[in-house]
């Protein structure tokens, strides 16, 4: 199969649910194949459903998944005003199919030759297409420095927790910086406030590095005030990544 231009969704295609994965209260992994070329850590997908009366709801999903892993992982919040994200939460199971199409997305990416030391910051769900790069880092680059900033209101709805506190604790140039900002902090080095310039420049020189690439997820107004903060301290736009999802959480 030819890849589609960078950035340029391909036709859509038929994907088959393997399994569905409960991450938090309200977010669940969907793994599924489907004959798409090979993503790049940062890129996502449009996902189509189809009711019988013809009725079509498409929405974008970052993928969570490393490049080249067995299955492609969906990591999908529960909106309760949502056309797509019910179904995933409420209906799928193994077997069943929906349409996608991708992958999209030329500019949110890290590959291996994009080097570091890498900044990751997260904010809520903003953490998946994070999640593809921390995972692609250690599979294919684990000398390379990396640090995730990972910000959501408590302990239980940090997506993927279980696994991001053990890979910090087996990979040695990977670090994680937690803040709750509707709950208790778990660890005495994470935080339990609002990520601001503060806490920011708190974070970066305790990690003690200078990044060479910053990628910033979340919603809007997360993702405006973190990549101020971050101009603010001196890190050049230029080596700045956003990607924005709608709302104002």
């Amino acid at each position: 199969m030819t890849d589609p231009p960078r950035g340029e969704p391909s036709r859509w295609l038929t994907a088959v649910i393997d399994r569905v994965v409960h991450q938090a209260p309200r977010v669940v992994s969907v793994f599924f194949t489907a004959p798409l070329p090979v993503h790049e850590a940062g890129q996502h997908v449009d996902v189509r459903l189809t009711a019988p009366d013809g009725y079509e709801a498409q929405r974008s999903y970052s993928i969570a998944s490393r490049p080249g892993a067995e299955h492609l992982e969906l990591t999908i919040e529960r909106l309760e005003d949502g056309e797509v994200s019910p179904y995933f939460h409420e209906v799928a199971r193994g077997g069943d199919t929906f349409e996608v199409r991708g992958p999209i997305g030329g500019h949110f990416i890290w590959r291996r030759e994009d080097g570091g030391p890498v900044l990751l910051i997260g904010g809520g769900s903003g953490v998946v297409p994070l999640m593809a790069m921390v995972r692609h880092r250690a599979a294919v680059a684990p000398d390379t420095r990396a640090l995730l900033v990972y910000s959501a209101r408590s302990w239980d709805e940090l997506i993927f927790r279980d696994e991001l506190l053990e890979r910090e604790a087996r990979e040695s140039n990977f670090a994680l910086a937690i803040t709750t900002t509707r709950g208790a902090r778990e660890r005495p080095l994470d935080f339990d406030r609002r990520l601001d310039r503060a806490l920011l420049r708190e974070i970066l020189a305790r990690w003690g590095q200078t990044p060479r690439h910053a990628y910033v997820c979340g919603s809007n107004p997360f993702v405006g005030s973190i990549t101020a903060d971050l101009v603010l301290e001196a890190i050049p736009a230029g080596r700045i990544r956003a990607e924005r999802y709608g709302g104002t959480g």
